[in-house]
């Protein structure tokens, strides 16, 4: 069991996705009562923090991601099986792009034991973990860097990044609608995922089910740009429907 303030930065960082969650929902992540959870949404309101609404609660004021040590932390078991997933389609000998997006993040994590890969990616911490081993070849584009990310995405690196053409790239996303397709709160971030749709032979997804149903400021390509999307919980009738076309792996 949760201590209530660990409970509470729980809540907080379910409802950065910027939509209203329900308190049933929120009770059933957190193995709570529903009367545990509106005890403490009923706390974080007078904080400041969440409005309460019926029946559920949304942040206070829209919020853009966090810092990327942050945003490692939300979802991270999801994550954690989804890049165990998503590895499995990389094999040796791979050109590969990966983004800067903390799903992104631990699937390349997940490469460490891939040998002879092609790294294309913006990302530092991407960098840090599949260059330099296993007869791997690093492209890591420059400019200026966002420290926020720890990456680089502004014009100079979308120029770099726009002229390779990888097997297969690896894209994070900030939210999957359908009505508005794929998109992200990052305008530099945004760009690099519409070059890798326009480059790469394949292009694998890795999403968490938080980001179903969920808006980002800018749009980055239809549902069916995708060729694989790995994600952790099984997708609802519409979502299912919309994504026919993939490879959908539940991790």
């Amino acid at each position: 069991m949760l201590k209530r303030s660990a409970r509470q930065r729980e809540i907080v960082a379910m409802l950065r996705s910027g939509i209203t969650l329900s308190v049933v929902g929120l009770a059933e992540e957190l193995n709570v009562s529903d009367e545990t959870v509106r005890r403490e949404l009923r706390v974080l309101e007078k904080q400041g923090v969440v409005h309460r609404e019926h029946g559920g609660a949304r942040l206070a004021t829209p919020t853009l991601e966090g810092p990327l040590h942050q945003r490692m932390e939300a979802n991270a078991e999801a994550k954690l099986r989804i890049a165990r997933a998503a590895a499995d389609f990389v094999s040796d000998g791979d050109i590969l792009f990966i983004d800067s997006g903390t799903t992104s993040c631990y699937i390349a994590q997940q490469l460490v034991d891939r040998r002879s890969l092609t790294i294309i990616t913006n990302s530092l911490r991407v960098a840090s973990d599949l260059g330099g081993i296993n007869n791997n070849r690093l492209f890591l584009a420059s400019g200026e860097m966002d420290y926020g990310y720890r990456a680089f995405s502004d014009a100079t690196a979308q120029e770099y990044i726009s002229g390779f053409t990888p097997h297969l790239s690896i894209l994070s996303v900030g939210g999957i609608s359908l009505d508005m397709g794929l998109s992200d709160f990052h305008p530099g971030e945004a760009a690099m995922s519409r070059i890798a749709y326009a480059t790469s032979q394949k292009v694998l997804l890795g999403a968490d089910s938080s980001k179903f149903g969920r808006h980002g400021l800018m749009r980055t390509a239809r549902l069916t740009d995708v060729d694989i999307l790995v994600t952790e919980k099984r997708l609802d009738a519409e979502f299912a429907q919309a994504f026919s076309h993939a490879d959908v792996v539940i991790a």
